[in-house]
Parts: C-alpha cells; structure tokens; sequence
C-alpha cells in the first residue's frame, strides 16, 4: 500500500513538473511577445514626439494658430456677451 502510495506522489509530482516547464515556457514567449509589442510603442512615440518637435520648431505656422485662438475668443467672449447681457430697455 506504502508503495502504491509512492507511486501516486511520484506521477503527481512528475506531471506538474512538466506543467511548471511548459508554464514557464510559455511565461518567457508572453514575455518576449510583450517586450517586443512595447519596443514598437516606443518607437512609435519617439517618431511622434520628433515630429511634434518639428512642427514646435515651424514659429510661423504656430503663430498663425495664435492669432486664429486669440480671434477665436474674441468672438466666443463677444457672443457670451451677446447672449447674457439684460435688456437696457428693461
């Protein structure tokens, strides 16, 4: 009985022996898949923060978009005027 008893523990703990290999075995390709996947993230960012730079360096263009914003809010501040001021015939 002792025996069949040995047995059991034996096969028990060679079959999760093997479950602990192939487990580890797929941890490493999970973790080689993600190190890839975030190595391509990174690379993507760092091209899109060059072309941001880039575009800072162009004053000219971003001027243009100053004095388009600040035309923006003058009408924004002119229509809020507009819409909340009383009636002076009131």
């Amino acid at each position: 009985m002792e025996t069949n008893e040995e047995g059991k523990a034996e096969k028990f703990f060679k079959e999760f022996g093997k479950k602990m290999d192939q487990f580890l075995v797929e941890v490493k390709d999970a973790g080689t898949r993600a190190e890839a996947d975030l190595q391509l993230k990174y690379e993507e960012l760092k091209a899109a923060a060059e072309k941001l730079k880039k575009e800072a360096e162009n004053k000219e263009r971003w001027k243009e978009v100053e004095i388009s914003l600040k035309k923006a809010g003058s009408e924004l501040e002119n229509a809020f005027k507009s819409a909340f001021k009383k009636k002076e015939n009131s």
